[in-house]
């Protein structure tokens, strides 16, 4: 039996209650689940294909590989998408979680993911019988051939982007060992530096044109207020996706049809991800101000929905503090040990929670 680690939320349970006690009530900015309203054409076409009596296409259908095609030619600059490239998943943590043993990795291989990171980014390595490996710097490695390798950005914790050109010498260094680049973009539409503009790995700037050995992992929780819908999608190298496809044929790991329809949907409108990256903005700018008044430092946090927060002390002491205030965040460490002196504030909270939290600070 493969041995995982425990559940990280887990240990907030008795901050929670703290919080909890705050005369205005808990103010969570800790998990970053979305809270504004799925927008109404999306449900409009949820119910249109509610009447779906036979089974769905592992596949998608082709009106959603082509919208996703579309989308990444359209908001990312992807040149030479292709729908036949494009494979619909139950929400991007499934696939996370289940793509090293649907690339076949296992007992031997490596899968190399960043040092502060996504903890499912471990737990797909564990489930495959992989060694995981939480490493920055792939040339440290050495004559390592990983399995796969891992890049996040913009990142989840620290919101940090990596520039086309890092990006680039990924691709290259895995390209030469074999090693297929796994990129999760799932927060790539709402960067907030124009400075640091997030890049697609399949960008041509960044894969020169050839999606192979590369796929990228996007989401329409956050973009599109989807989270309940298990609504993600993985594209890149059509040889790769063609593999993962036979395998989910084979498990049953189908997204539903009324939410392919809803997909289909989202994937093909833009106005309502620009109107709610300006919500995600105005709430950013408040809690940024407020953390800053009370004495912290904010880190990196050029894009995402989360600022990476500290005041150069264990990250579970600043739980506590922020859990008197009634404010509950992610500690750090949840990401990796190099996170223990920061938290993690997510700003997806509704415009009066924010409030009040800001208020608080």
């Amino acid at each position: 039996m493969r041995t995982l680690p425990d559940f990280p939320w887990d240990k907030l349970r008795p901050y929670r209650r703290r919080a909890a006690e705050h005369p205005g009530g808990v103010v969570d900015l800790s998990v970053g689940t979305p809270v504004d309203p799925t927008p109404g054409f999306v449900r409009d076409a949820l119910a249109s294909a509610a009447d779906s009596p036979g089974y769905p296409q592992t596949y998608g259908t082709p009106r959603l590989r082509e919208a996703v095609a579309d989308w990444a030619r359209r908001r990312l600059g992807v040149t030479g998408a292709d729908p036949d490239a494009v494979l619909p998943v139950i929400g991007s943590k499934e696939l996370v979680a289940w793509l090293p043993t649907l690339l076949g990795a296992g007992p031997g291989d490596r899968v190399v993911f960043p040092e502060l990171a996504y903890p499912t980014y471990d737990v797909g390595a564990r489930l495959a019988g992989a060694e995981p490996v939480a490493r920055d710097g792939l040339l440290s490695l050495g004559p390592v051939r990983p399995k796969i390798v891992w890049v996040n950005s913009p990142s989840n914790p620290t919101g940090k982007v990596l520039p086309a050109e890092h990006l680039r010498k990924v691709v290259a260094w895995a390209r030469e060992r074999g090693t297929v680049v796994v990129s999760d973009e799932c927060y790539l539409e709402f960067g907030w530096d124009p400075a640091h503009p997030p890049i697609s790995i399949l960008h041509p700037d960044v894969c020169e044109g050839s999606h192979e050995g590369l796929l990228a992992v996007n989401s329409l929780s956050k973009r599109s207020n989807m989270a309940g819908y298990r609504a993600g999608v993985v594209l890149g190298d059509p040889a790769l996706i063609t593999s993962m496809l036979e395998t989910r044929k084979h498990a049953g790991m189908i997204v539903p049809a009324p939410v392919q329809a809803a997909m289909t949907a989202a994937f093909a409108d833009d106005a309502h991800v620009d109107e709610q990256r300006e919500r995600y903005r105005a709430r950013r700018d408040v809690l940024r101000a407020a953390f800053e008044r009370h004495g912290f430092r904010v880190d990196h946090s050029e894009a995402g929905l989360y600022l990476w927060v500290t005041r150069d002390e264990p990250c579970w002491d600043t739980v506590g503090h922020l859990a008197d205030l009634g404010i509950i965040v992610g500690p750090g460490d949840f990401y990796g040990p190099a996170g223990a002196r920061h938290v993690r504030v997510a700003f997806t909270a509704t415009d009066e929670r924010v409030e009040a939290g800001a208020a608080r600070l």
